[in-house]
């Protein structure tokens, strides 16, 4: 079902709360914030734009499956750990750092194997999450087709009786 609100809202929200969600994600190395703020915060983008056009609205601007989306999440943070393991033995989870740069807007970037983890984890909150809501969202239609055939049923046998 369309709702004329919701789906005009999602509309206008959904890139904002898109790069709110990347503001978060990044913003949680050295404040509160992080992967799954982030993740969660990107994820109700698309849930907003399904509630408003419709689930499949949400899955045609996703693009990809939420469950592959989850397994690039996974992959990020396998990733992140590998310089770690394979760098010096003095050499710590948090030390491999990228140098720094700056950028016009936001000012001087730390990118870092913390960085990439916090990308994993925001990736697979956002998988994990639309994965959950588009199953229930399956289940629900699934139920409610059963409960029309069912009383669509009896209704026919009462007209036979």
């Amino acid at each position: 079902m369309k709702w004329f609100v919701l789906s005009q809202s999602g509309r206008i929200l959904f890139p904002w709360l898109i790069v709110l969600s990347l503001i978060v994600l990044y913003r949680g190395h050295n404040l509160p914030g992080g992967g799954f703020i982030g993740g969660l915060l990107g994820a109700a983008a698309f849930i907003l734009v399904g509630l408003g056009d419709g689930m499949d609205e949400a899955r045609r601007r996703l693009r990809l499956s939420p469950v592959t989306i989850l397994g690039i999440g996974l992959g990020f943070a396998i990733l992140s750990g590998l310089p770690g393991l394979f760098g010096d033995k003095e050499s710590y989870f948090v030390d491999q750092w990228l140098p720094d740069f700056s950028l016009p807007l936001l000012g001087e970037m730390h990118i870092g194997t913390p960085l990439v983890f916090d990308v994993g984890v925001y990736i697979v909150v956002v998988g994990f999450v639309l994965h959950t809501v588009f199953s229930l969202e399956f289940l629900a239609q699934t139920d409610s087709r059963e409960e029309l055939n069912e009383t669509g049923g009896e209704e026919e046998e009462e007209e036979d009786s």
